[in-house]
């Protein structure tokens, strides 16, 4: 009864879209990471943040353009994003003993920061998007408003993109 779910085309097609959205955040967000120097410390923390926010962005954008079934694209993107998280966790040495319980803190973190998303009903503001930003450890002070910026520009082009 349940099999037919699994094997719906348009989930499918969800998943294919979601894996091809989480690769896009991935490579803007390792571009990000290289070419800007407003970051604090280039690790893995900062690559959390970074990717964590800018899979915030499309999930937003999804919700607020009405992007077809975006509840299972934006599910599809969490998975993603939490397998991602245990693999990258994985990859760095933490054991399979603790990894639950890191997993479990920086999904926490992810969906503190999800909860915390400006939410303007028409559009999400440059101002916002630097009270936003300054609330977290990732970004020099001195440089929050070029970053706020760059940001805005990014998060102007995902939401254009997915009307």
């Amino acid at each position: 009864m349940i099999l037919h779910y699994f094997i719906k085309k348009e989930n499918k097609q969800k998943k294919v879209v979601a894996e091809q959205i989480y690769k896009n955040i991935l490579f803007t967000s390792n571009a990000l990471i290289h070419q800007n120097t407003f970051f604090k410390v280039k690790n893995y923390n900062s690559s959390f943040e970074l990717v964590s926010f800018i899979l915030i962005i499309y999930i937003n954008s999804h919700i607020k353009n009405k992007v077809d079934n975006y509840k299972l694209l934006n599910e599809e993107l969490i998975k993603l994003f939490i397998t991602d998280l245990d693999d990258s966790l994985r990859n760095n040495g933490i054991g399979d003993m603790s990894i639950g319980k890191y997993v479990k803190s920086y999904v926490k973190k992810f969906y503190f920061r999800l909860k915390n998303f400006p939410s303007e009903s028409n559009n999400v503001k440059l101002e916002s998007f630097t009270n936003y930003l300054s609330k977290f450890d990732f970004i020099r002070d001195e440089e929050l408003t070029t970053a706020s910026e760059i940001f805005f520009e990014l998060a102007t082009n995902i939401y254009n993109n997915n009307k």
